[in-house]
């Protein structure tokens, strides 16, 4: 009973490495790089939705202005890192075998409602669920959470993923 219990626990932690790992390939693949690079890893994906987290460091450029004196992480910076993870790292994933360097990405529209602030050092969550994705392009509804679990933002997004043409 006891070795039955060791190797499940074994099994489970290789899963979990093996996990981490395509989670980190599917990073590497990301079209982005910093200081515009807002995905710091992601927690869960599968073909219907994905959660990921990044922190705001405090000594981004962007803080700097914004506003006086009480720094505050602007909306479209919000809805970048909403994009990159609900939008881009997820169609990554849905087109799997694809090569980065061979894709088209950009986004289509978004609408997006926002409640609350990010201040600098905010570690936030973004969680995503496909509405659809067919003739290349990725539907989702987004949410971005603080660390308290209150809900930051949230919206639709729609993006184009595809692979480029040979020219």
């Amino acid at each position: 009973m006891f070795y039955e219990s060791k190797t499940s626990i074994l099994k489970s932690v290789s899963e979990i490495q093996i996990i981490k790992m395509n989670y980190k390939s599917l990073l590497d693949k990301l079209p982005y790089s910093k200081p515009f690079l807002f995905v710091d890893d992601i927690e869960h994906v599968d073909s219907n939705s994905i959660t990921g987290r990044y922190t705001f460091h405090e000594d981004s450029h962007f803080y700097n202005g914004h506003f006086k004196d009480n720094p505050v992480t602007p909306g479209v910076l919000l809805t970048e890192c909403c994009a990159q993870i609900g939008l881009v790292c997820f169609g990554l994933f849905l087109l799997n075998d694809e090569e980065a360097s061979a894709l088209k990405i950009g986004m289509s529209s978004s609408e997006m409602e926002f409640y609350i602030p990010v201040y600098p050092n905010e570690k936030v969550t973004v969680s995503s669920e496909k509405i659809y994705f067919r003739f290349n392009k990725l539907k989702c509804n987004v949410k971005m959470y603080n660390e308290k679990g209150e809900l930051i933002c949230k919206g639709v997004i729609a993006g184009m993923i595809k692979k480029a043409d040979n020219e």
